[in-house]
C-alpha cells in the first residue's frame, strides 16, 4: 500500500476533475477520432491569445517552450510544463524511495495519478503567479487584468491535464503529452522551413526556403551554410543564430540517426503456452524507457531556468559579485530592444550558463567548455531518469517477467517462472538503460550544436513519439485481428 504521504489524497482525489475509464473496449475509429478532437482542441487554445496582453517573442526559452508544447503569450502559455513537473517530482520521490508507492498496485496507481494532478494543479498556479509577479507580461499590470490572466492558465492548465487523461485512459492513442509535443515540433519545423513572414516581435524571421527562394531571385551572392533574409526581401544577411543550411543538413542527419536507434534491439525468444508451437520474441530495445528522460531533463532544466530569472529579477538584477547565492544560481543579461530585435535576457554564468543548450556551431566554438559541461549533464540526468522511470513505470526486470508469466509466456529451455525469467532480462535491461540514457543525450545534445531545426530534444521526441504510434496502431491491429493478443498486451 501506499505510504502516508499518497494517503493524504485521498479525500482530494473525490472532488478532482476526472475522465472515466471507459467501460467497453474502444474501438480503432473511435479512438482515431478522440485522438483528433483532442489534438484539434490542442492547436486552437495555441493559437488564442491570452485576454489583457499582446502576443511577444519566444524569447530565450524558445527551445524549451517546443519541448512543452507552448506558445508564448496564448491559453497554451504553460504548455504541459507543470504536468511534466510533477511528475518528474513524485517520480523522484518514489524512486529514491522517499515514499512508497507499489505501481503494481491498482489503489496505489490511483492515489499517485491523483497526487499528480494535484500536483499539476498547484504548479499550474504557482508558475502563473510567478509569470505575473516576475513581470513576464509586463511590470505594473492592473491587478484585475492579472487575476484575469492567473484564471485563464489555471483553466487552460486543468483543460490540457483532462485531453492527456482522456487520451490516456484508452479513449484515444498513447498519451496527450506526446500528442502535444509531437504538433509543437512539427510547427516549429514547418515555420522555420517555410515562414513567409517575420515572427511576433522580429523584423527577421523568414523560412529557410523563402530565404532560398530570395538568394535565387535576387541573383546576389550569399554564404547558403548561413542563409537567412531580412525583412526586406532584397537585403541579404549574415545571421547564424536563425535558420541555415547547416541546421537543415542537422535535422535530417538527426532524423535518420535517431530511427536507426530506434531499431537497435535485442530480441528474447518466447513461447505461449496457450498455443502449441507457437513462437513470438519479446523485443527489448535500446531506447528501452523511450524519450521519458530528454522530457523529464528537459523539465528539471526549464524550472532552473525560470526560478534562476524569477529569483534574480526579485532580487534587482544584481551584477554579477553582489549576491553569491545568485552567482551560483544564475546571471542574467538584459539585451535592449533594436530595430531588428526584441529585448531578450540571456544567461551569462552560474548554474543556468549550463544547463542552456548553445543554439549553433558560432556558439559550441565560442564557449567549448559551456558546450561540454551542457552535454555532460544532459547525459547524466538521461541515464538517473531512465533508471528512475524502470520502477515508476513498470519496465524493471521483476514487473515485465510477471507481465509475461501472468500472460502465458515463457523463455524456452528454462522453466516457467517469474524467477527464471527476470534472471535473463537482468542480463539486458540495467544495460540498455545505461546505453539509452547515454544515446539519447548524446544525440538530442549535439543536435543542438548544429543548429537543428525545431531544437536537438524536439526532433529526438517527435521520431520517438512517431515510432510509439506506430507500435500502437499495429498493435491496436493486431487485437482486433487476433482477440488473444489482447492478454499478452495488457488489454
Amino acid at each position: 500500500m501506499a505510504g502516508r504521504f499518497l494517503s493524504l489524497f485521498k479525500p482530494v482525489a473525490r472532488i478532482l476533475p476526472e475522465v472515466k475509464t471507459p467501460e467497453r473496449r474502444v474501438r480503432f475509429n473511435e479512438k482515431l477520432f478522440w485522438t483528433a478532437l483532442a489534438l484539434i482542441i490542442y492547436l486552437i487554445m495555441s493559437e488564442i491569445p491570452l485576454y489583457g496582453i499582446g502576443r511577444s517573442p519566444l524569447g530565450e526559452l524558445a527551445a524549451l517552450r517546443i519541448i512543452f508544447a507552448s506558445n508564448r503569450g496564448s491559453l497554451m502559455e504553460l504548455g504541459i510544463g507543470p504536468i511534466v513537473t510533477a511528475g518528474l517530482i513524485l517520480q523522484l520521490l518514489v524512486g529514491s524511495a522517499m515514499i512508497q508507492c507499489d505501481m503494481s498496485s491498482s489503489a496505489d496507481r490511483s492515489l499517485f495519478t491523483s497526487a499528480s494532478k494535484v500536483f499539476s494543479i498547484v504548479l499550474t498556479g504557482v508558475q502563473a503567479a510567478a509569470y505575473i509577479i516576475g513581470g513576464m507580461y509586463g511590470p505594473g499590470l492592473p491587478g484585475t487584468i492579472s487575476i484575469v490572466i492567473f484564471l485563464q492558465l489555471i483553466s487552460a492548465g486543468i483543460i490540457v491535464m483532462l485531453l492527456d487523461e482522456l487520451v490516456q485512459k484508452g479513449w484515444g492513442f498513447g498519451s496527450g503529452i506526446s500528442l502535444f509535443i509531437m504538433a509543437g515540433v512539427a510547427q516549429h519545423i514547418f515555420w522555420q522551413s517555410f515562414s513567409p513572414v517575420p515572427a511576433v516581435g522580429e523584423t527577421r524571421g523568414y523560412g529557410f526556403f523563402v530565404a532560398l527562394g530570395q538568394v535565387l531571385s535576387s541573383g546576389q551572392p550569399a554564404s547558403l551554410m548561413w542563409l537567412r533574409s531580412n525583412s526586406a526581401p532584397e537585403t541579404l544577411i549574415f545571421n547564424p543564430q536563425n535558420p541555415s543550411m547547416l541546421g537543415l543538413i542537422a535535422m535530417i542527419a538527426a532524423f535518420l540517426i535517431i530511427i536507426y536507434l530506434e531499431g537497435v534491439r535485442v530480441e528474447l525468444p518466447l513461447s505461449y503456452a496457450g498455443y502449441k508451437g507457437y513462437r513470438s520474441r519479446y523485443p527489448i530495445k535500446l531506447l528501452y524507457v523511450s524519450n521519458l528522460p530528454v522530457i523529464f531533463a528537459s523539465a528539471l532544466f526549464a524550472n532552473v531556468y525560470f526560478f534562476s530569472q524569477l529569483f534574480w529579477s526579485m532580487n534587482g538584477a544584481p551584477p554579477p559579485g553582489q549576491n553569491l547565492w545568485l552567482d551560483l544560481l544564475g546571471q542574467f543579461r538584459t539585451t535592449a530592444a533594436t530595430e531588428t530585435t526584441a529585448a531578450s535576457t540571456q544567461p551569462v554564468g552560474g548554474l543556468v550558463y549550463f544547463v542552456t543548450a548553445p543554439r549553433n556551431f558560432i556558439d559550441v566554438t565560442g564557449a567549448p567548455l559551456k558546450a561540454f559541461v551542457y552535454l555532460a549533464i544532459l547525459i547524466v540526468f538521461c541515464v538517473i531518469f531512465s533508471f528512475t522511470w524502470l520502477e515508476v513505470g513498470g519496465l524493471g526486470p521483476s514487473t515485465v517477467a510477471k507481465q509475461l508469466v501472468s500472460s502465458g509466456m515463457q523463455i524456452p529451455g528454462y522453466r516457467r517462472s517469474e524467477k527464471a525469467v527476470e534472471s535473463i532480462l537482468n542480463r539486458y535491461i540495467p544495460a540498455v538503460t545505461i546505453l539509452g540514457g547515454v544515446a539519447v543525450g548524446l544525440v538530442a545534445g549535439a543536435s543542438d550544436f548544429f543548429g537543428v531545426y525545431g531544437s536537438g530534444m524536439g526532433v529526438l521526441l517527435s521520431v520517438g513519439i512517431i515510432y510509439q504510434y506506430y507500435e500502437i496502431l499495429v498493435k491496436e491491429r493486431a487485437a482486433e485481428t487476433i482477440p488473444a493478443f489482447r492478454r499478452i498486451f495488457g488489454e
